[in-house]
């Protein structure tokens, strides 16, 4: 699906960018978390990118949990963001795509356990869905009860004392094909959930269009607008005088 593939390439370009640019942030020798990982398809990703690393994920659900340990081949744990099972400082990097939206997480708390959980240093990588009035049956269905701007996710990371590094919206190409599709079309033509597989055609156009965004961001190109927000916040105390 062309939108996981996209979010797991933008969350891996970032930690790549923010690694080169300020040479390993966080201790390369602690581990990596994927907090929220469902059936492991962004955690098996994650592994790939770093096999030398100690990668680990995290899910609420048993059952993804136990997918996620499958097709990763990684240590998964059944814990809530709300409370990490994990000690202070125990990881170099905590990645979170699309969990902070969820129904049964307290965006504050996981944030806080987010960075408790951080070494110095250690870098906080999350995906979210933007903004409130975009808010539909979708979200619905996959349990999301809210949605963000670049000044609410800004306030929540400065809230939980992380210090920004990055914050940019992504799929901005197609953002008009999301509202039409979401808020403009009757009701009945809408699909309860847009995750599900889609023609090739629709994949082709869907990649085609984010390849150009992931292009104009190497190129310190800003998007203005789009469907996902993606951020990198440090836990402070590093490069801070």
């Amino acid at each position: 699906m062309w939108w996981f593939a996209a979010a797991h390439a933008n969350l891996l370009d970032l930690y790549r960018r923010l690694n080169e640019r300020d040479n390993a942030i966080g201790s390369m020798s602690k581990p990596i978390l994927d907090a929220g990982c469902g059936t492991g398809g962004f955690l098996a990703k994650l592994g790939a990118a770093y096999p030398a690393r100690t990668v680990i994920g995290l899910d609420a659900d048993a059952f993804a949990a136990s997918r996620a340990r499958r097709k990763s081949g990684r240590a998964v744990c059944v814990g809530s963001v709300n409370a990490l099972p994990f000690a202070d400082g125990a990881f170099a990097a905590i990645f979170s795509a699309d969990v902070l939206c969820h129904r049964d997480v307290d965006e504050l708390t996981a944030l806080g356990q987010f960075r408790r959980c951080l070494t110095e240093g250690g870098v906080l990588l999350l995906n979210v869905p933007a903004y409130q009035w975009l808010l539909s049956r979708h979200d619905a269905a996959v349990y999301n009860v809210r949605r963000y701007s670049r000044r609410l996710v800004a306030a929540l990371l400065r809230a939980a004392d992380l210090r920004l590094l990055e914050l940019n919206y992504w799929n901005t190409l197609l953002f008009p094909v999301m509202v039409m599709t979401r808020k403009l079309l009757p009701t009945r033509r809408r699909r309860t959930s847009d995750v599900a597989l889609q023609p090739p055609m629709v994949e082709a156009i869907g990649r085609f269009a984010i390849g150009v965004e992931r292009r104009l961001q190497r190129h310190g190109i800003m998007l203005l607008f789009g469907g996902s927000l993606i951020a990198a916040a440090v836990k402070k105390g590093y490069g801070d005088a």
